[in-house]
């Protein structure tokens, strides 16, 4: 495993993290599968671990507990979200800060995220959902400075809505953020026209998240692909995107390098950006982690791929089901 410093936190986290939402959002998580592939993944160099209250009503962060508890030799960094008040994601342009993060009701989930971790810090707190012009209300970052003064928190962050990375550069230019979390893969390349150099000007911490398109850049996703009742994915691989998604992703099985894997190129695509700090992939199953994480050892792309891969990225607006 290699590391990367996470922006100016000095964080050294590991460049392939651990994103946490499928143990607990997803119909076909169990916890005793979750718990084990978490600790492979520290075993095998793992350190950055990403939750969020709003997976699974804080399931997902007693998880994530038990884990630290459980490795007490190891500097596992754990970063968790604050859920918008309004149950919205993505937030809206007309969202207010207090229809969404309330200074006191900032605060008061915070002391949940503590509760069901059981730790007395959490290394990040990011807010989930982002709008820039919250910007003009400076309460929500004198909740999340206070938190930090009192030992609560190690770091603030903001999380940014599906498809709109241009939507957190005004929050990246304030220098009120310690770190941004952002899709970013092989289709969605947005970041890296103005939310990527605005990172490594102020120094803030890029969290890459979705390296997979939700599954697609797995190579796996068929149009006769289905998902357990309730499941969320039944609610974003709608028929339209379905067959968008399928129909982009076939070039790329044609150029996956020999010995390699589709999972493995997309997650070196992305580790080939030297702005990025880490990336969060989903992580269910032991010989995912195992997978995943080999893909740090084998470093970047080569430029030729890297060309070919940008030629593929594919310029997406925020819909009804994009969530």
């Amino acid at each position: 495993m290699n590391y990367r410093l996470l922006g100016r936190t000095g964080f050294p986290v590991s460049e392939i993290g651990y994103g946490m939402w499928g143990m607990s959002g997803w119909k076909d998580s169990d916890d005793t599968q979750s718990m084990e592939s978490m600790q492979r993944a520290v075993d095998l160099g793992c350190t950055f671990f990403d939750t969020a209250w709003a997976y699974g009503d804080g399931h997902s962060e007693s998880l994530l507990g038990k884990l630290v508890r459980a490795n007490p030799d190891k500097r596992l960094y754990t970063a968790s979200k604050v859920p918008p008040r309004n149950r919205a994601w993505p937030s809206q342009r007309e969202h207010t800060l207090d229809d969404c993060y309330p200074p006191a009701y900032v605060s008061r989930y915070i002391d949940l995220s503590l509760k069901n971790t059981g730790l007395e810090q959490l290394d990040l707190m990011q807010l989930h959902t982002w709008e820039d012009s919250w910007l003009q209300d400076d309460r929500w970052i004198q909740e999340l400075q206070r938190a930090k003064e009192n030992g609560k928190i190690g770091s603030i962050g903001v999380s940014l809505n599906r498809w709109e990375p241009w939507n957190g550069i005004k929050a990246v230019r304030s220098g009120l953020v310690d770190c941004v979390q952002v899709i970013y893969n092989i289709f969605d390349q947005n970041p890296v026209d103005e939310l990527f150099p605005a990172c490594e000007e102020h120094n803030v911490g890029v969290i890459a998240r979705v390296p997979f398109d939700e599954g697609t850049l797995t190579g796996t996703i068929t149009l006769d692909s289905t998902w357990p009742e309730g499941d969320w994915r039944n609610t974003y691989f709608v028929e339209e995107n379905l067959r968008s998604s399928v129909a982009h992703v076939g070039p790329l099985r044609e150029i996956v390098p020999p010995n390699s894997s589709m999972p493995e190129m997309a997650l070196r695509f992305i580790l080939s950006n030297p702005t990025v700090s880490t990336t969060i992939p989903g992580m269910r199953k032991l010989n995912h982690v195992v997978a995943n994480i080999a893909a740090s050892g084998r470093g970047p792309l080569g430029p030729s791929l890297l060309q070919t891969l940008y030629n593929h990225r594919w310029d997406r607006e925020p819909t009804s089901w994009s969530q």
